[in-house]
């Protein structure tokens, strides 16, 4: 890291906020913003040797609007999960560039199109500059718990694509993922329903696989978040998307794609039923939720709970 600016240091419940200005060159010409959420008590001489467990999460400007310092402090009030400390990375300013997907062994980003233009063209140099220049920065900086899994990374929408995209290709830093209303419809080919259903990036991701060992996801979903439905069953595309990722898709067609199922990690469907935190794959329908920042604030805690709960995964 060339350079940190510590900016603000604010209290609120009894948790410091400490704003930070950090350097990317790499791909970003202005220093990008990240809020570190400090536990209650982090600097108490009771705490003095004390790590924590920390929850990286993209798009760090949303945290007011998804209620993340009230659901803490609610969370933390009732004894529900563990201290945490958190690291909010506010977007970049094109966030179609960095909220992408990559391939970490070949060193590129994987892109692909959209009705705004591609997305993801500086995914790889974001990805790496978070796993490899952000996170032994906070390491270095704050105590924390340095195993895989208690490293975690959150996303909503296009910032739950990279989510993903870091856990997946980076499982030797990250042990989980959060990812709600993922941007899992970004395909290579959109010329047609059917050429996207075969093109979708994550999908073509997992089929390739392999295994990443101690990976563990909890995807959240709006029942409401479009009307849009490609294959006509009757299930819109954003909750289809994931439910193929996740059980593998077999088109009318004869084609057929690979699932996080068919590669071994057990799955949980219906995590409103089941609240499992013992299968390696969760998913959440919020019931009426849409594509926004207030369902969002509704996944957050259930989503806290899973990670951080009091009782061990």
């Amino acid at each position: 890291m060339h350079a940190a600016t510590a900016v603000t240091a604010v209290t609120a419940t009894d948790a410091v906020v400490v704003r930070l200005q950090l350097d990317a060159p790499a791909f970003a010409p202005e220093r990008i913003k990240v809020a570190v959420y400090l536990p209650p008590g982090y600097d108490s001489a009771a705490a003095a040797r004390r790590h924590y467990p920390v929850l990286y999460a993209n798009d760090g400007q949303d945290m007011p609007a998804v209620g993340l310092q009230p659901t803490l402090a609610k969370l933390y009030l009732e004894h529900a999960i563990e201290p945490i400390i958190v690291v909010a990375i506010d977007m970049l300013a094109d966030r179609a560039s960095g909220y992408g997907l990559s391939n970490r062994a070949m060193a590129r980003s994987v892109t692909g199109g959209s009705q705004i233009g591609p997305i993801g063209t500086r995914a790889q140099d974001y990805s790496a500059w978070i796993a490899t220049i952000l996170v032994p920065y906070i390491d270095a900086h704050y105590r924390t718990r340095q195993s895989v899994h208690d490293r975690t990374m959150l996303g909503w929408s296009l910032g739950a694509l990279n989510a993903f995209n870091l856990g997946w290709e980076y499982p030797d830093v990250f042990g989980r993922i959060g990812a709600f209303s993922p941007s899992f419809w970004l395909a290579a080919d959109r010329s047609s329903a059917t050429a996207i259903e075969h093109t979708r990036l994550v999908q073509g991701m997992v089929d390739r696989g392999p295994w990443r060992d101690g990976l563990k996801m909890w995807f959240a979903v709006g029942t409401a978040e479009e009307a849009s439905d490609r294959d006509g069953n009757g299930v819109i595309d954003a909750v289809n998307d994931v439910q193929d990722v996740i059980e593998g898709y077999n088109g009318t067609d004869g084609f057929h794609a690979s699932g996080l199922k068919q590669l071994g990690y057990s799955i949980d469907m219906d995590y409103a039923k089941h609240a499992s935190r013992t299968a390696d794959v969760s998913l959440f329908l919020l019931q009426g939720g849409h594509h926004s920042q207030a369902a969002w604030g509704q996944m957050l805690p259930l989503f806290l709970l899973w990670a951080y709960g009091q009782h061990p995964m």
